[in-house]
């Protein structure tokens, strides 16, 4: 089995800084994407920010120059930098990774519990 474990979320000012990290553990033998996504009371999930495992970087529009999403395959880790925090980015976020747990198994989803990342003064 698999287990994404998120940490970094938490209540911030509109205009700050934060930093969530998400790691990979149990029977993983490669990580391809890796992702994160948020999702606001009401709305759906919407993806946020994904990287490839050779680390190209793909956002959504809204978080495009403030956000930067990172990873070290060697940790099975990825990271999501969020500055310039706005209201409108409170939600939950979740860290999904696109995993092989065997060299003859089929890729499959995995998500994290979510953390929840508040923006207000």
């Amino acid at each position: 089995q698999v287990q994404l474990v998120e940490s970094g979320g938490g209540l911030v000012q509109p205009g700050g800084s934060q930093k969530l990290s998400c790691a990979a553990s149990g029977r993983i033998f490669i990580i391809y994407v890796m992702g994160w996504y948020r999702q606001a009371p009401g709305k759906q999930r919407e993806l946020v920010a994904a990287i490839t495992r050779a680390g190209g970087p793909n956002y959504a529009d809204s978080v495009k120059g403030r956000f930067t999403i990172s990873r070290d395959n060697a940790k099975n880790t990825v990271y999501l930098q969020m500055n310039s925090l706005k209201p409108e980015d409170t939600a939950v976020y979740y860290c999904n990774a696109d995993v092989v747990v065997t060299p003859a198994a089929p890729n499959r989803d995995y998500w994290g519990q979510g953390t929840q990342v508040t923006v207000s003064s």
